[in-house]
């Protein structure tokens, strides 16, 4: 196998050497160079031609959302942001997955030895994968709260006056899933059935994501709150280092938070979400495992269909990483595989069938 050739873009020359190390101890990377900022990095790209680019999110002599929006509109490749974890941070990495990064990972704690060989393990994973993703541009979404007339939204379904109280849909993502979750939330009317969502995402994450999918979606959406009831035209993001589990409390659903320890070393994990909703909604759901990295969600989207649900998985041919939903598809979990441009409108074709007492 030939290693991934990958360039370390990084203001800081602490930083620089930690990742060139932490990547080049795993024998399928190999690091062929570091750069200071975007300028300099723009010419490594020319000469080395790497196959995977890590970027800092904020970087000296250009801003480095311009320098990858360039990047991406001129020499398309995967890029793995490395983001710091706080509220400026966490908005900025969101943009540039917008922009058409693959992953992020969260900066190393320096001078903390603890914890750095699961770092080494998730950035070269991550780096790995990005190397087999689908590198593409993303197009800006709209948004709902901003000013001036909005772009018409392309081929949008039709509010449907849904019997909404007893229908849900689940979904869940990783790497790729903040702009894959976007797209299929956008396209939802305002009155869809009730949406519970799992993304794996750090904790200082959830919020800013949560408001910018609300911020682009007809649908209400926010971090759940522990025990409130599950609401049609609402969508539903478990907050920061806590599973997602729906209940069923009566003739309704609830959601609970639930901070236990990680599953598939994720926490959120979408199989969490996927056996509670098994278990509490059984045929009254539908469910969808959009692009990831990994095989979680999987084994929830089987024990799904096994309690009558309708379940779903993004194509290969969309997915940023076909970790995850192909894991799902391999083990015949869904029904059906569909590209993401058509998972919103089947879903929602799935939530007009009679429910099951």
């Amino acid at each position: 196998m030939t290693p991934v050739r990958v360039l370390v873009v990084d203001d800081s020359a602490v930083v620089r050497q930690l990742l060139t190390e932490l990547l080049s101890a795993d024998r399928d990377i190999e690091v062929v160079g570091s750069a200071a900022d975007p300028l300099l990095a723009r010419e490594k790209i020319k000469r080395l031609a790497p196959d995977v680019l890590t970027l800092d999110v904020e970087m000296p002599r250009m801003d480095g959302l311009v320098f990858l929006d360039n990047l991406m509109r001129l020499r398309p490749m995967p890029v793995v942001m490395v983001s710091s974890l706080t509220e400026r941070g966490a908005d900025i990495t969101l943009q540039a997955l917008a922009l058409g990064a693959v992953d992020f990972v969260a900066k190393p704690r320096i001078n903390v030895a603890h914890g750095l060989e699961d770092y080494a393990q998730e950035i070269a994973a991550k780096v790995k994968a990005a190397a087999r993703a689908q590198v593409r541009s993303a197009p800006r979404p709209a948004s709902r709260h901003a000013s001036g007339p909005a772009a018409p939204a392309a081929a949008a379904p039709v509010a449907l006056r849904y019997r909404t109280t007893d229908r849900l849909i689940a979904i869940g993502a990783s790497a790729g899933g903040t702009e894959a979750i976007r797209v299929v939330l956008e396209a939802m009317p305002p009155d869809a059935p009730a949406i519970v969502l799992t993304q794996h995402i750090p904790a200082s994450f959830s919020t800013p994501f949560a408001e910018r999918l609300d911020r682009h979606c007809a649908m209400l959406v926010r971090e759940a709150r522990d025990g409130e009831t599950i609401l049609p035209g609402h969508a539903y993001l478990p907050p920061g280092d806590h599973h997602l589990r729906v209940v069923r409390d009566g003739a309704r659903w609830r959601c609970r938070l639930d901070p236990g320890p990680p599953v598939n070393r994720h926490r959120p994990a979408v199989d969490v979400l996927f056996r509670s909703v098994a278990q509490a909604a059984g045929a009254n759901a539908v469910a969808a495992i959009l692009t990831g990295m990994g095989d979680d969600g999987a084994r929830g989207l089987l024990e799904l269909r096994e309690a009558g649900a309708a379940t779903l998985v993004q194509d290969e041919a969309s997915s940023v990483v076909w970790g995850m939903p192909g894991a799902a598809w391999k083990l015949g979990a869904a029904q059906e595989c569909l590209p993401l441009e058509r998972i919103a409108q089947r879903l929602l074709t799935l939530a007009r069938r009679e429910s099951v007492d």
